[in-house]
This record gives C-alpha cells, sequence and structure tokens, in this order.
C-alpha cells in the first residue's frame, strides 16, 4: 500500500492556501498523515502536526487542532448561553467535530443539544481523531442529526433558545450560511429573547463581510454585535462571531452567570470580546477605513491624485499562461485590463480577482467586432493560436495600437513591418519561454563573448516542458499541459541545423529518430532532437562564426522511441479513415491502422514488432506494455475523434496523461556555448534555467511564457521601446531592459564556466 499524500501537504508541512487569505498561508510541520477521505461533500484530512497535535482539515481549510481548538469552541458557544438568561434548548448548526457541543452541555440549564451537521464523515472521523472534542456526542442530553440545516430550521420554527452556527468560510455552499435568508431562518427557529451565535470571520481581513453581516442581521434581530477571539491556527491568529438576540435592549457583553472547567474563556474575557481595535470601529460605526494604505493601493492612490493617463490593455486568449500575463499587466494601477475570449464564461474566470480586470466575449473571426476591441485599446496582447496573430495585428495597424505576442514571427507576421511602422506601432513578438527567456540569454552571452574578442564555435540551446520527475511515471514521461493535438503534431515537424559547418535537414517522420542523449545534470536522463529550422540564428544572433547550431527540445529517456513506434503504426495520421467509426473496440482500430490479419492481442503484438524492428527485447517490452497501457490492444470502445487515428488518439491521451492535483511540472532551458577566446583557448559556458511549477499556484510553464510577455507588454506602455515595427528580441536594446525585470522575477537563468 503507498503512503497517504495530500497534495496541501508538501515537503512535510501542511500549507493552508485560500483565496479568502490571499498573500498568506498557515504552515504546520506534519508529522504523519492519519486520515485521507473525499466525503459527499468535502475534502477531508487528519494529520498528527509537530506542535499542534492532531488536526482537521476541510477542503484545505484547519478547522480544529487538539492545541488550540478550546479558545474558538468555549468563545462561540459561552457568548450566546452566557448572555441569555435560560438557555434551555440549544441547536448546533456544522460542528461535527462535537467541540460546540461539549461546551454547550457546561451550562447546567441547557436540557437538550440537538447537533446538525451535513456530512456524516465529520462526525465518524472527529470520533476516531479527536475523541476530546466528540466524546459528548453520545450524551443522553445530546441527539445528533445528519442532514441539511436549512431544511432543519424550516422545519422547526420557535423551538430553541440558542442557535450557534460553526460553519466554514462563505465560500462554495457555505456562501448561503452568510446570507440574510440564512438569518432570518434562525430568527424565526427561535423562542422570544433567543440568541444566536455564528463565525464571523477576522477583523484583519474581511471587515467589509462583517460590516454586511451587522447590517443585514440588524434589520431583522433587536441586538446585533461583533466579537472575537484569538486562535492561532485561524488566519491572522484571530475569528470573530456574530451574536445576536431577539430581545430589545439585551445586553450580549455581559454574562448573567459564571462557567467553569474552561480554559479561555471567563467573565472578563467575555465582556472584552466585544471590545474592538480602533480601525474596527471607526469601519463598522463610521465607515472609515483608516488602515495603512501601501502596495499597489498607494500605488493606485498615487496615479489617481496625480491624473495619470490609464493605459487600456486587450488579452486575447484564456489558456494557462496567460493568468501570469494578466497578474503582470494589473499590477500597474494605470492599467486597465480586458481579457477577451470566444466564451465569457473562461474570460470572467481568467479575470476574476485581478483589480482593473473584465472578461468579454469576443470571436476574433469576426473582423468588425475585432477591430472595434483592438481600436477601444492602447495596446493588445495575443495568445491566441499564432495563425490569427496577422489578422490581430492589421486590426491594430489600422487602430494605430501596440501589440504583443509569444511567438515566431510567421511571413505573414513579417510582411506587416512596413505598414506597422508607418502606423507609428511596435509589435513585439517571441516574448514567452522558448522562444523568449532563451533569445535573451543568448543575446547576452553572444555579445558579452563578442566584446571580449572571443567567437562562438558552437551554441546549442535546448528546452523542454516537462512533468516533474516525481509526476512522470507512466511510458512516454510526459504530461499534456497544453493542446495534445498540436504537441503530438509538432514532433512531425521538419527540422534544420547546423553541424560542423554543414547544414542538416531532417524530415518530420524521421525527427524522432535523431534523438540522441543530452547531458545537463546527473539528475536527469535527457534526450534532445532538433526544434524547427535553427540556421538562421547564425544571422539572427550575430554569429556567422559558429560552425554549430541548434536550437531543440529535450525530453525524458524513453519519449522518442515511443513516439517512433506510433508514428510508425500509424497513430500521428490525421487524414480522415472511412473505417473508423463508432461502435469498433481499441484492438479492432489497431488492427485496422497497422494491417494484422485479426485482432486478438497476440496477433497485434507479432504485427508491431515486425514493423517497429525494436533493437532488443527489452525495448519491445517497454513499448508494447505502453502501447497496452494506452489501451490500444482492448476490447474497449473506441469514441472516434474528428474521423482520424490522431486525434482519437489524442482524446485517449487526454484521460491518460493530464496533470492531477498536487502535481508539478518542470521547465529546463539550458544553452550551451563553446567559445574560442583571442589566445585560441577554448571554454563552454552555460546557461541554465531549472523552474518548478507549484501544485498550489502557476505552472512552471504558464509563469516562464506569461510573466515575460508581461514584462514586455509594460515596457511598451511605458515607452522604454520607441521604435516602430516587427519585432524579436534578437538585440541588446531589446533584451537587456526585459531581463533586467525579469531576474527581479526570480526567473533569470544560472550562468557556469564548465
Amino acid at each position: 500500500m503507498s503512503p497517504l499524500a495530500h497534495p496541501s501537504i508538501q515537503d512535510g508541512w501542511f500549507r493552508e492556501i485560500s483565496s479568502q487569505w490571499p498573500g498568506q498561508a498557515m504552515t504546520l510541520k506534519v508529522n504523519k498523515i492519519l486520515h485521507i477521505e473525499k466525503s459527499l461533500y468535502q475534502d477531508v484530512l487528519v494529520f498528527e502536526s509537530e506542535t499542534y497535535g492532531n488536526v482537521l482539515v476541510l477542503d484545505g481549510v484547519i478547522q480544529c487542532t487538539e492545541r488550540d481548538e478550546f479558545s474558538y469552541q468555549e468563545m462561540i458557544a459561552h457568548l450566546p448561553l452566557a448572555s441569555h438568561p435560560n438557555p434551555k434548548k440549544v441547536l448546533v448548526i456544522g460542528g461535527g467535530d462535537g467541540g460546540v457541543v461539549r461546551e454547550v452541555l457546561k451550562h447546567d440549564t441547557v436540557e437538550q443539544v440537538v447537533l446538525c451537521d451535513i456530512d456524516e464523515a465529520v462526525i465518524r472521523v472527529s470520533k476516531r481523531y479527536l475523541p476530546h472534542m466528540s466524546a459528548l456526542l453520545d450524551s443522553p442530553r445530546v441527539k445528533v442529526f445528519v442532514g441539511d440545516g436549512f431544511k432543519f430550521l424550516a422545519e422547526n420554527e420557535a423551538t430553541y433558545d440558542v442557535i450557534i452556527t460553526d460553519s466554514s468560510d462563505p465560500v462554495g455552499p457555505a456562501e448561503a450560511l452568510f446570507q440574510k435568508p440564512y438569518f432570518k431562518l434562525l430568527h424565526d427557529a427561535l423562542t422570544p429573547g433567543g440568541h444566536i451565535s455564528t463565525q464571523a470571520e477576522s477583523q484583519w481581513l474581511h471587515i467589509p463581510l462583517i460590516d454586511n453581516l451587522l447590517k443585514s442581521t440588524r434589520e431583522i434581530f433587536a441586538v446585533s454585535q461583533y466579537a472575537f477571539t484569538t486562535i492561532p491556527t485561524y488566519p491572522s491568529g484571530q475569528i470573530g462571531f456574530l451574536v445576536c438576540s431577539k430581545e430589545q435592549g439585551r445586553v450580549l457583553s455581559v454574562p448573567t452567570r459564571k462557567v467553569t472547567n474552561t480554559r479561555y474563556y471567563n467573565e472578563d474575557v467575555h465582556r472584552a470580546a466585544f471590545v474592538l481595535p480602533q480601525f474596527v470601529k471607526s469601519f463598522l460605526e463610521e465607515g472609515k477605513d483608516i488602515l495603512p494604505v501601501f502596495g499597489r493601493a498607494a500605488a493606485a492612490a498615487k496615479v489617481a491624485a496625480e491624473g495619470k493617463k490609464i493605459r487600456k490593455v486587450l488579452l486575447l486568449g484564456s489558456g494557462f499562461v496567460a493568468r501570469p500575463c494578466a497578474e503582470y499587466v494589473v499590477r500597474d494601477p494605470s492599467n486597465e485590463l480586458t481579457i477577451a475570449c470566444r466564451t465569457l464564461q473562461s474570460a470572467q474566470a481568467l479575470a476574476e480577482g485581478l483589480p482593473n480586470a473584465q472578461g468579454i466575449s469576443l470571436d476574433v473571426n469576426n473582423t468588425n467586432d475585432l477591430e472595434a476591441q483592438v481600436a477601444a485599446h492602447d495596446l493588445v496582447i495575443s495568445l491566441i493560436p499564432y495563425t490569427y496573430h496577422a489578422a490581430v495585428i492589421k486590426a491594430a495597424i489600422k487602430a494605430k495600437v501596440h501589440v504583443v505576442t509569444t511567438s515566431y514571427v510567421s511571413p505573414a507576421m513579417r510582411e506587416l513591418d512596413e505598414e506597422a511602422k508607418r502606423a507609428g506601432i511596435i509589435v513585439m513578438n517571441e516574448i514567452g519561454l522558448d522562444p523568449g527567456i532563451d533569445h535573451l540569454y543568448a543575446i547576452k552571452t553572444i555579445d558579452e563573448v563578442h566584446a571580449k574578442g572571443g567567437k562562438i564555435k558552437q551554441f546549442l540551446s535546448y528546452c523542454g516542458g516537462l512533468p516533474a520527475p516525481e509526476c512522470s511515471g507512466n511510458p512516454l514521461g510526459y504530461k499534456f499541459s497544453w493542446s495534445s493535438r498540436g504537441v503530438l503534431l509538432a514532433l512531425l515537424n521538419s527540422a534544420a541545423y547546423l553541424s560542423n559547418g554543414k547544414q542538416l535537414d531532417i524530415s518530420g517522420n524521421e525527427l524522432m529518430g535523431y534523438a540522441k542523449p543530452y547531458f545537463i545534470s546527473p539528475a536527469f536522463a535527457f534526450v534532445a532532437y532538433p526544434n524547427r529550422n535553427s540556421v538562421p540564428f547564425r544571422e539572427w544572433y550575430n554569429i556567422p562564426e559558429a560552425e554549430t547550431v541548434v536550437r531543440g527540445t529535450l525530453r525524458y529517456q524513453g519519449f522518442p522511441e515511443f513516439i517512433k513506434a506510433l508514428v510508425e503504426l500509424g497513430w500521428l495520421d490525421a487524414s480522415e479513415k472511412d473505417w473508423l467509426k463508432e461502435g469498433l473496440t481499441w484492438a479492432q482500430v489497431m488492427q485496422q491502422a497497422i494491417g494484422a490479419n485479426d485482432a486478438a492481442e497476440s496477433t497485434l503484438v507479432a504485427h508491431v514488432k515486425s514493423v517497429c524492428k525494436f533493437p532488443n527485447d527489452a525495448e519491445a517490452t517497454r513499448i508494447i506494455s505502453g502501447l497496452r497501457w494506452i489501451g490500444l490492444f482492448s476490447s474497449e470502445t473506441v469514441k472516434p475523434r474528428a474521423g482520424n487515428l490522431l486525434d482519437t488518439l489524442c482524446a485517449q491521451l487526454e484521460t491518460l496523461m493530464k496533470y492531477e492535483q498536487g502535481e508539478r511540472d518542470l521547465v529546463m532551458l539550458q544553452h550551451k556555448f563553446v567559445v574560442e577566446w583571442a589566445d585560441g583557448s577554448e571554454q563552454t559556458l552555460t546557461s541554465t534555467l531549472e523552474q518548478y511549477g507549484s501544485p498550489s499556484g502557476h505552472s512552471a510553464m504558464a509563469l516562464t511564457v506569461g510573466v515575460p510577455c508581461g514584462i514586455a507588454t509594460q515596457l511598451v506602455l511605458d515607452g522604454v521601446f520607441k521604435t516602430p515595427g516587427v519585432h524579436v528580441p534578437y538585440t541588446k536594446e531589446i533584451c537587456d531592459p526585459i531581463r533586467e525585470l525579469l531576474e527581479s522575477e526570480g526567473l533569470g537563468l544560472i550562468e557556469r564556466v564548465l
């Protein structure tokens, strides 16, 4: 049995990362994971921490720990109970861990407690791992009801003296527990003079929410107040409570009787809990925000005060690399960002949480709509497929609007250079990862070598976007972070490069046969093969002295041979097949594709061996096992896509080879320069980027493509680049400013002498 693992636990530390508290996270050292479960409603995790005992986590958020849970449970229970003159019947909504019920039972007046929690898993797991909290759920004074709290309240009007809502944060289904209809249900379920207490978030993080809660509850209850407690493992070390009463004039901040056997709560703490810091009072009582203004907010205030011109940026596309680019652009409060995608939902999802950003629907095939949107902005970032870039640039020329893309300059784009110059616009291209970051460091080293009188005799540049080693355990050692079709078709591109002064041309069908082991680090078993046409880079990089110039792709060992087999077997054929219809099994499709006599696995395997001519039995076993893993010998029914083998294979691989939750990718980029110095000596210089993605954040590929694009966009907006025309980062004047900012983002290459 494999050890338990959870995406929120990395390198032995639990990280509580959430949009509810952006830019901060509670971390706890983990001794061991005790329980992982997907209940009907949420992700349930229990682990033993080094310093806080057992910890219950729901949907990635800490609910309680053995060390500090008492401060929350005591305060959410005793504030409404101790201020009520005679609570007999109490309802707890949520709180399946049993902590609130334990505290309620400390009041002798209480005759019955009902616990209503929708998730039986929380109750069950707490009884096993948090028995000090849940033991009293078996008390004769307690009834446990597993079900919907809304429905339960509606069926029990005027029943309870005190109702306590121990809810999670206001995201997803729990958001309804912070809205007016829920508080109306609570009000109606109370007896005359009844009290409620609900979890009401942190005054350090959620003052506007707290303000809204007070305003809405004061329209329903006679008295409504905010109180708080301290608790180390909750966001910002503090959590608040909304305490309300149906009784006019009820003083909630004064306890009417003493509560014994507590660790945090006492009568003085009860009173003090309602005494709020000045910044909270100012906001809640006067509507004034007196908190310090800093960072982007301060910059925004400065922009407003100075009347700085607002620059409008249009971002076309909502792919995975777009978010880091968008985040960089909106750092400057003088930028307003419009994200345009064919589907409005995708555009709005990408814009969510970004200041000064909105999403719109735009079909770039509609020339009139495209031109109208381009004309309404000062700059366009085109992250849509490269085939659309020329149309975008034409619209930008017409409107005199700048353009930034991450794509190679196509002949159709290059032809627009003179028109762009006449329009006075900058069209900056090839500024992602590869192409992009690779250019910045190639130009840097080449210029430095030339300045010292040296010559670049060999230039080798290889880049790969790969799963991190621990996530690469499928037969191809690869996972898809973008179009599977695009990845596979790129493997059929022809290539050309210079080797010892001679140009070598490789057809797409032969490309995988040219893959060779390539050493970067002992930790990796890479293979490398040429990518596209490297020959012009001798001129573009100004290295006429170079005898070898090659730019290529990195993959893990075994990948090229597997792809070569798929090519030989016809699975990368994009032509339509009349026979590829619904109802066929994978084995039958394989039989047709390779021309086998029947669809028996033994027949198919024998035919695969005859077609592929594997070099040895071990390689045959490895690749045939991989074909079996894909399902190409199976009796499962195929769902053909686009009537061809390539797209049908893509549909299968997209399921098998996607990044799972908690997995991360790797970007490896290395330049190798063989330099001949003026004294005749030789040195080998390298520039290397080894960048890993974050399982809870951006992928390495998204960062290394999106951030350079965002930087280039800002530099164009700021007028750092002034010369109009279609540009690529092949010069010091363009590369240096981008590279300096890139390094400040922690995305620079490490330079070494071998």
